[in-house]
């Protein structure tokens, strides 16, 4: 994601443009494509990159370093923040957590997905992640 454009950072559609920027910056964090420490593409890079407005990247941007997922130094740019490294840093996320698996849940329920629908294909994902 740093000096040429992601074919997999491609927006689709079915979700807001701020949301699937979101999205794709914790997946190539969980999948080590993203380290912390790393460096981000600026707003307006990011945003000439997805041909989206700036604001939008920004927002994504914005919310992400609310969750403490990235941060940003004035001048500097944007970051992937340190992971938690011990139990208490993991609980100070516990909340945030809980509700994006609530947010999850929700928006698979209005697609007539039930929780344990949800938590076969989380394994059946993983399972996926873990051979590959």
């Amino acid at each position: 994601m740093t000096d040429h454009a992601d074919p997999e950072l491609t927006i689709h559609g079915g979700m807001a443009i701020c949301r699937q920027i979101q999205t794709q910056i914790r997946d190539f964090i969980i999948l080590g494509r993203l380290q912390p420490g790393e460096q981000l593409p600026t707003i307006r890079a990011m945003a000439v990159e997805l041909s989206v407005n700036p604001e939008v990247v920004e927002k994504a941007y914005a919310e992400l370093e609310r969750e403490g997922i990235l941060t940003s130094s004035e001048g500097s740019g944007v970051f992937v923040a340190a992971q938690p490294t011990n139990e208490q840093q993991r609980a100070q996320y516990r909340g945030a957590f809980e509700a994006l698996c609530s947010e999850f849940l929700t928006q698979a329920a209005r697609y007539g997905f039930s929780s344990e629908d949800v938590i076969a294909e989380i394994n059946i994902l993983s399972n996926r992640r873990m051979s590959s």
